[in-house]
């Protein structure tokens, strides 16, 4: 271990990186309904007493804010720049059903109790305190860390990191999003595909059914083919086979009524290299084995895609996030895949970004009843992510494209 290594450990502060996450949980952000703004004006705080200033908010829409904050100024300094992404926004909560007050921030045996806490508030202040620990020692940063604190995450993203995707505002040579992992590296996702099938059927009186056709029967026979029943395809190494959720069902005017319609909301997860053609395709097929038929005995109407996405082992970045764990720790890391699908989607598919999901939490406690992260994961985090911030000088990948935009333009060695 060197200098810099030891430097990094002795300073990671429980009492910052807890009382961080605990301030975060304890401010609501629930989506829906979406209500990012708090918490967005307190981090603001955060970073100005951490000689950032405060930041530049993005509001996607009324009320929901996205934070940009930076260590410098960016490409035009001349350094490689880190991402870290990380949504704001959290499941709703049903606290009668909760041991622990959801915004409590409660502390019990080693663990940090409270809505967010593991998914993802926990990972956020990780982050937050790992950058305060490399000014705290001195560190001169070989680049600049850029923090994209993001609305909307749960509910997919459009007034979040989508909407920062559309207005350009995102550009790094790597990005880190601390999601809970049970800090394991997540080289892969699934993806979503949220449909509504409306089924049709023949009304007539309840006390003659045989008159009419059910358009509940037939929705319930498309729940049997569609339910939990996996479609032909190749299984993915981190991520296993694809699912289907049929989630809701609404149907009928009373129960005298043959049902004339019938709407059934399923929750379809995909694997890298499904396309939304393609996966509806196959639903359709799977449906077409009841003698149905699209547009006659019922209809699909796509609500969301959101798409699958990963990053190749092999990438540098992958390297350079183990060895900051390996560093810190004295371990290997692991890698898995996360069956759901984070915000990492839109820097890998859509800005060519190598993206590594790797934060404090096990993943699966997001959503659930005394959701929790515990104290040693959040520690082991900050030092990682300090680890990682002070080492960083970009990507293999980063630096041939950095040299061939600066041959094309006559330019050798500069970035352009």
């Amino acid at each position: 271990m060197t200098p810099l290594d030891r430097r990094i450990r002795a300073a990671v502060d429980v009492d910052a990186v807890v009382g961080l996450a605990r301030d975060l949980v304890q401010i609501r952000s629930e989506n829906p309904p979406g209500q990012e703004t708090e918490v967005v004006e307190h981090l603001r705080g955060v970073f100005a007493d951490l000689g950032l200033g405060r930041g530049d908010v993005v509001e996607a829409t009324p009320g929901r804010q996205n934070l940009i904050v930076g260590t410098g100024d960016g490409a035009a300094s001349g350094k490689p720049v880190l991402l870290v992404n990380g949504h704001l926004d959290t499941v709703p909560v049903r606290p009668q059903a909760w041991r622990h007050d959801p915004f409590g921030g409660q502390v019990h045996d080693g663990r940090l109790y409270g809505r967010g806490s593991a998914d993802m508030k926990g990972g956020i202040a990780a982050a937050i305190t790992a950058l305060q620990v490399c000014r705290s020692i001195g560190v001169d940063l070989p680049c600049e860390v850029v923090f994209h604190l993001v609305a909307d995450e749960e509910l997919g993203g459009e007034h979040g990191t989508g909407a920062l995707v559309e207005r350009g505002l995102i550009a790094a040579d790597a990005c880190l999003d601390p999601e809970p992992t049970g800090l394991k590296l997540c080289l892969a996702e699934r993806g979503l595909l949220f449909a509504r099938i409306t089924t049709r059927g023949v009304p007539a009186h309840g006390s003659e059914p045989s008159k009419g056709r059910s358009a509940i029967i037939t929705a319930a026979a498309i729940s049997q083919v569609l339910h939990d029943n996996e479609f032909p395809q190749q299984p993915h190494p981190l991520l296993g086979t694809t699912t289907c959720n049929v989630g809701m069902i609404r149907g009928g005017s009373g129960p005298n009524v043959v049902p004339e319609e019938c709407e059934l909301r399923i929750d379809r997860r995909v694997l890298p290299g499904d396309t939304e053609d393609g996966v509806v395709r196959g639903i359709v097929d799977r449906i077409s084995s009841l003698g149905l038929t699209a547009g006659t005995d019922y209809e699909i109407d796509v609500e969301r895609f959101c798409e699958p996405s990963a990053i190749d082992a092999a990438d540098p970045f992958v390297d350079q996030v183990a060895t900051s764990f390996t560093t810190m720790t004295g371990r290997e890391p692991g890698t898995t895949g996360l069956p759901f699908t984070t915000d990492a989607r839109f820097m890998r598919n859509q800005l060519g970004i190598p993206s590594v999901v790797f934060g404090p939490g096990k993943l699966e406690l997001a959503h659930v009843v005394d959701e929790y992260v515990e104290i040693e994961s959040l520690m082991t985090a900050v030092a990682v992510y300090a680890h990682l911030f002070a080492t960083f000088t970009g990507t293999k990948r980063a630096r041939d494209d950095a040299d061939n935009q600066a041959s094309h333009s006559g330019v050798a060695g500069q970035t352009v």
